[in-house]
């Protein structure tokens, strides 16, 4: 055990307990017991109060909690009318820092309440001029920066939509995404720094405007200080700073619907056309105000930080503090730009209280042998969340040694498909080491074996088993909702199938194995590939790995294990294997012990960081690999090409 509630302290979770307990007369001794509560019995109670003590702002009132727990099909709050937008101004002091942005590209950018106010009246005023309305779309091709926060949050006020990728995504990546939804305002940047270079998207603005003929204009936001030029004048072509007028009125913000459309994220787009997944404005700032008041005890003397990019659901989920009246400080560039512990150092000059990033950056501090806690004074710091990836245990003990012995470390797991999280921390459960402490109040989630039957302590799929007001409103152009349906619930008929393995302690506890849909199955030992790089990168030498199961069509045959591993430099890549294969043996399995083994320099991943297991198998078995995925969503383009060179030695 790592970390353990103060019996003493206080939390908003405690006071949600007590008002839930006074609401209802029962008595919820421990979290778990609200927690069943809160996905059984008092389901639609629990976010009838979670509606209440939250003090949501509705214009009409909502006739029923919830329609139906059948699943797809459930509609939450049904006659309710009020706005994201509304919600994650209503707490802001106008005159405290609310919003800063920091940069490679340019100085420091800071934000009262009043000014965030003013800009967001300003472009939305703006938005007005360019024929923007309610349902219509608008795109931003923008980084982590306050005028992405505040295009957004425009958006919303006018019931208009928002979706964003982050600019170092390739253009044949973008397309893919905004072509499907038809934005009819496009918010570009003109280039941005990472690392010692500056990145011109001018060429690529272009491109964009041509791909997405419903773009009537296009916003251009000077990151890199450049001069106007000629794509200011091309026909529709507007600078940020004269959107609006420069003026900006009293800020007006129309309700719309619980679930009308708020903003639209994708899939990863690893396998085909990404998937276009909307929510709405009243399922995710319900949702949001519940993981981020009550898990994570968030609120208005909080300053939250989170290393994203506006094109992972995180960054959504970051801009979400607004709602508990925290200030954000957004982070844009190269994490290790001034040293390995740059994010650190920012952490600890702007007074980030909670904390967040990827597991995988997470693990990359602790094997530099980084001491954050020793360079800088982190004592502010009381949270600290990862995604993305399981948190091995290692780096479990990491955070706890190096860089607060105090803090609460929520590993939490959720996706897009929610902008969520199912599973994390809170002030009042045990952290142990490589375990992520409980499920969230609301969500039913189980693991099923293949019978359809809850396991303990066993392995199975993470099912949902109730509805939640965050699963997805829908998918863009998916009028019959067959695509939806088909994605979570046909697997498990009226239950949602996530897609993970996952393993539940008696005390509701679990750990995320990785992905089930490529899960190592040999001579009937079953082992997610999480299990395998928490082993495998925990060798010297290692950087980091990619696993992957060629089955073979006979029951006897166990097929081929496949490992791609990233060299760090040191050591002989013999001495590696031979180390690799001999630990994988006497800390996981026998049967797990990798087959092949190919040093490569980069691991294809996601953008976001997300390991492409799936492609590179298909890759493997002989398909083209801009068949099985977009290298403009990688990120590293060219990171499939050794992958290619190996398969056809293979082939």
């Amino acid at each position: 055990m790592l970390w353990e509630p103060d019996p003493n302290a206080h939390s908003r979770l405690t006071d949600f307990t007590q008002y839930c307990e006074r609401a209802t007369a029962l008595r919820f001794a421990t979290y778990n017991e609200l927690w069943e509560w809160s996905v059984a019995d008092g389901l639609e109670r629990f976010w009838e109060l979670l509606w209440q003590w939250c003090e949501i702002e509705a214009s009409e009132p909502y006739s029923r909690v919830l329609s139906t727990r059948v699943m797809p099909g459930a509609k939450w709050f049904a006659g309710a009318q009020l706005n994201y937008a509304h919600h994650a101004l209503r707490h802001l002091a106008d005159d405290a820092e609310v919003l800063v942005g920091i940069s490679q590209s340019r100085a420091r950018q800071s934000l009262s309440g009043a000014q965030l106010r003013a800009e967001v009246s300003r472009i939305r005023s703006g938005l007005i001029s360019l024929g923007v309305g309610h349902g219509d779309r608008v795109a931003g091709y923008l980084p982590n920066v306050c005028e992405a926060i505040i295009a957004f949050l425009a958006t919303a006020s006018l019931g208009a939509i928002w979706t964003s990728c982050a600019p170092e995504f390739g253009v044949g990546a973008v397309l893919d995404r905004f072509g499907q939804v038809e934005p009819k305002v496009l918010f570009v940047v003109d280039g941005y720094r990472y690392g010692r270079h500056d990145v011109d998207r001018s060429d690529e603005i272009g491109r964009l405007r041509a791909g997405l003929p419903t773009v009537t204009s296009t916003v251009i936001v000077r990151h890199l200080g450049s001069a106007p030029s000629t794509d200011s004048s091309s026909p529709g072509a507007i600078e940020w700073s004269e959107l609006g007028n420069g003026e900006s009125d009293e800020l007006v913000i129309d309700d719309v619907e619980f679930d009308h459309p708020l903003y639209i994220l994708y899939s990863s787009g690893t396998t085909g056309l990404p998937k276009p997944i909307v929510h709405g404005h009243g399922n995710i700032t319900l949702e949001h105000l519940k993981v981020l008041a009550l898990h994570s005890d968030m609120g208005p003397s909080d300053r939250f930080m989170w290393f994203t990019t506006t094109g992972w659901m995180m960054w959504n989920y970051l801009v979400s503090g607004l709602l508990t009246g925290a200030s954000l400080v957004l982070f844009d560039g190269d994490p290790a730009s001034d040293g390995p512990d740059t994010l650190w150092k920012v952490v600890a000059e702007e007074g980030v209280t909670w904390f967040g990033g990827g597991a995988p950056w997470f693990s990359a501090c602790r094997r530099a042998g980084l001491q954050p806690a020793e360079r800088f004074d982190l004592t502010q710091v009381r949270a600290i969340g990862a995604t993305g990836a399981p948190l091995p245990p290692e780096a479990f003990r990491w955070i706890y040694e190096e860089v607060s012995a105090t803090a609460l470390l929520s590993p939490i797991s959720g996706g897009t498909d929610i902008c969520s999280a199912f599973v994390g921390g809170n002030p009042l459960s045990v952290v142990r080491e490589g375990e992520i402490p409980a499920p969230y109040l609301g969500c039913a989630i189980d693991a099923w074996n293949e019978s359809g039957e809850a396991v303990v302590n066993e392995q199975g799929e993470l099912v949902v088993t109730q509805p939640m007001p965050s699963m997805p409103v829908g998918f863009w152009g998916d009028s019959d909702g067959s695509r939806y349906r088909s994605s979570y619930f046909e697997f498990f008929p009226g239950v949602w199938r996530h897609g993970d393995w996952v393993t539940f302690t008696e005390d509701r506890s679990c750990v995320i194995s990785g992905r089930s849909d490529a899960t190592l199955n040999r001579g009937g030992v079953r082992v997610g590939t999480a299990e395998i790089y928490r082993v495998v990168e925990s060798v010297g030498g290692v950087a980091d790995s990619l696993v992957v199961h060629l089955e073979a069509p006979g029951a006897d045959d166990p097929g081929v294990l496949v490992l791609f591993v990233a060299h760090d430099g040191n050591g002989d890549e013999d001495d590696i294997v031979n180390s690799i294969r001999a630990t994988v043996r006497e800390e996981l399995s026998p049967r797990h012990v990798p087959d092949e083994v190919h040093f490569i320099e980069v691991i294809p991943t996601t953008l976001s960081g997300k390991k492409l297991e799936l492609p590179v198998k298909k890759i493997l078995r002989g398909a083209q690999p801009d068949d099985v995925a977009s290298r403009d969503s990688l990120k590293d383009p060219s990171a499939l090409d050794p992958i290619v060179a190996i398969a056809a030695t293979r082939n």
